[in-house]
């Protein structure tokens, strides 16, 4: 039975993943940071794990139990748009920087250490949740920026990741998963949470199609950097 692992399963498009991967037979690890949210997640057949990607002592509890797991998906989904307002003209308090940026940036760095490993050894796909309002090549405002450049930040994490792990059998994919709605897209987005997330099932499942390293939409189609 192939497992993923969904880190941020406890709404929008990570409870979506679940789902969708308990639904085609898949053993789903997901990470909550709260009872209900534990509740949900059990009640669909997932396997929960209370986790802050912030903590430290958390982060090292689940490194330990996570030893000896055969993983083949994983997808860092966990993440923060922060103020709407943020841009040029109204930078954000140091306070609001520190939350979206610990929480999209640092987050990302602290667990890369603890599931590299893990995708290395299932020759896997490991799977970071971007958007195409980080592609630095398309920019045409300056709205969301604090959000933007966290994410542009995740993106060069993930390539700097897919660089090292590919040599030993691992695949790292950035994700755009286009506007949809959810909680953070809000309720006049684009697209159904469940039409996006069947998207980019499809690309983390096509590695040959989907090369690692690169940056894609819900669709498959490549997002310039």
């Amino acid at each position: 039975m192939p497992t993923a692992l969904i880190l941020g399963a406890s709404r929008g498009l990570g409870l979506e993943f679940t789902r969708q991967y308990l639904d085609e037979g898949w053993r789903v690890l997901a990470s909550h940071r709260s009872e209900a949210s534990r509740q949900q997640l059990r009640a669909l057949g997932a396997d929960p794990y209370r986790i802050d990607v912030l903590d430290d002592r958390d982060l090292a509890g689940f490194a330990w139990q996570m030893d000896g797991e055969q993983i083949d998906v994983i997808i860092i989904n966990a993440g923060v748009y922060g103020p709407r307002d943020s841009g040029l003209g109204k930078p954000p308090s140091r306070e609001v920087f520190d939350s979206v940026m610990h929480t999209n940036v640092l987050a990302t760095l602290k667990l890369l250490p603890l599931l590299g490993p893990l995708v290395v050894a299932s020759h896997g796909t490991l799977a970071l949740l971007s958007t195409r309002m980080a592609s630095i090549s398309t920019v045409s405002g300056n709205y969301g920026l604090l959000y933007r450049t966290s994410k542009a930040a995740v993106n060069l994490i993930g390539r700097l990741a897919h660089t090292e792990l590919a040599p030993r059998g691992g695949r790292v994919v950035m994700l755009h998963p286009g506007w949809v709605r959810t909680d953070m897209g809000g309720p006049n987005a684009e697209i159904d949470v469940s039409e996006s997330v069947a998207g980019m099932r499809q690309v983390i499942a096509d590695r040959d199609g989907h090369p690692g390293g690169n940056f894609y939409d819900w669709r498959g189609r490549e997002v310039p950097w």
